[in-house]
């Protein structure tokens, strides 16, 4: 069990701080000796002085976590977590708001915030997110908690890619990457993890030359003195990267890698979403290997059931729907993009109207030709809700395609035509010009 002597002394090297830097004006750095020592019980006027210089509190210096405002707060924000990974956000943001994280240590005020984060972020109120982490990252920098720094900023340029904030997230990683190059933490499981998630943002913004470029450099890290965790990755990421150049081959080999090097480690979440990635690259590739996919589906939905949200559910149900739509089996292809329609519910949202795609794609199949133009008008709706980004400019081109199998040349050409522009290519064409086109003339 530790002491306070122990703590004082853990809490002082975390904060790296030396002992005359902690002792201050008001002790001398001998009596901070002493207690280090456990040769002397500081008052608990003294061990407010220590707390506030240590960003800590009374309780957790004399209590440790046994402290019973620690002790709960800890509980409760395990218990958001939870409720986090169970799907449930609204509960989680409702349990962490009612906390008082002023009285707790720094490191469970930034756990709760970070949580806090992520429920925001779950229910699309990415203002709120940043408006967390932003200052939790200035913090961080400013305490020279570098660690601390990295976790804040892949949350942090995750929230930007989410609102489609390119730039910022750029910058804000690049930024936190350099601090960590600067403290010779290069090559950690949080600086390869930061890394990976700037990756994203690059692709995004469409830098594929230089995400090709950033990606072969962090598996060269990651492979000179990366933990498995972080080495994982790394090639997830790099698999992201190969995938959008439309290099299936590479994307599988660097996905292979990356499942056996997270397998090592402890099941987690990350893990099942890799193999629901994986089955969507095996059923995209040429040939598609739809028993595969069905395989790597299977082994995810265990843990995605404990771990996972039903809007990761509802991608294992359409991509289930897509490998049995290969294998020639409508009927099994429209049950599972129903059963993702309903995990979904009536909110307005991307993955809605990719279960859309997929259920009109098995009535087609079925010579439900009705029913399957429906799907798509009504994917189409439902992307009108949704605002611009590269995922939705995908969904539009995919039912672009659709309408042209179909033979609705107006409505395939008004897809192509919102997918170019929420990729963000505007028409080059002069309105009064397409206007005279239109009319014939």
């Amino acid at each position: 069990m530790t002491t306070i002597a122990d703590r004082v002394r853990q809490a002082r090297l975390a904060a790296g701080l030396s002992q005359t830097a902690l002792a201050g004006d008001a002790f001398s750095p001998s009596y901070i000796s002493l207690i280090e020592a456990g040769r002397r019980e500081p008052t608990d006027a003294a061990l407010a002085v220590l707390a506030s210089r240590l960003g800590s509190t009374v309780e957790y210096l004399k209590h440790g976590d046994d402290g019973p405002n620690e002790a709960r707060t800890k509980l409760e924000i395990d218990y958001a977590k939870l409720e986090l990974t169970s799907g449930e956000p609204t509960a989680a943001r409702a349990r962490l708001s009612r906390l008082d994280l002023a009285t707790v240590t720094q490191a469970l005020r930034v756990d709760g915030l970070l949580t806090l984060a992520r429920a925001h972020e779950s229910l699309g109120q990415l203002e709120e997110a940043v408006a967390i982490l932003e200052p939790l990252l200035a913090d961080a920098r400013a305490r020279g908690h570098h660690m601390d720094a990295a976790v804040v900023a892949t949350g942090l340029v995750a929230s930007y890619l989410e609102a489609g904030d390119l730039h910022r997230a750029v910058e804000v990683g690049e930024r936190t990457l350099r601090d960590l190059d600067g403290a010779a933490l290069t090559g950690s499981d949080e600086y390869l993890r930061l890394a990976s998630t700037v990756l994203w943002a690059y692709v995004e913004r469409g830098d594929l030359l230089y995400a090709t470029h950033r990606a072969a450099e962090l598996i060269r890290q990651a492979e000179e003195i990366g933990s498995p965790r972080g080495r994982g990755s790394v090639y997830w990421n790099a698999a992201v990267v190969a995938e959008h150049r439309r290099d299936y081959e590479l994307a599988q080999r660097y996905t292979q890698r990356a499942l056996a090097l997270l397998g090592e480690g402890e099941s987690g979440r990350d893990l099942p979403r890799l193999r629901l990635n994986y089955a969507w690259l095996l059923l995209r590739s040429e040939p598609a290997e739809p028993h595969e996919a069905l395989l790597q589906l299977d082994r995810a939905i265990p843990e995605l059931i404990a771990e996972g949200s039903e809007i990761e559910l509802s991608r294992v149900d359409v991509e289930r729907s897509r490998a049995h739509l290969l294998l020639e089996d409508p009927v099994l292809a429209e049950a599972c993009a129903r059963d993702a329609i309903a995990r979904l519910g009536d909110q307005p949202r991307l993955e809605t109207a990719v279960a859309q795609l997929a259920l009109g794609d098995a009535l087609y199949a079925r010579e439900d030709v009705a029913g399957a133009t429906r799907a798509y008008r009504w994917a189409a709706d439902m992307l009108g809700m949704m605002s611009a980004n590269r995922k939705s400019a995908a969904a539009w081109r995919e039912l672009g395609d659709r309408f042209m199998g179909n033979g609705d040349v107006a409505g395939a050409a008004n897809a192509f035509d919102r997918a170019l522009r929420e990729a963000g290519i505007r028409p080059a064409v002069p309105a009064v010009l397409r206007e005279v086109w239109n009319a014939g003339v």
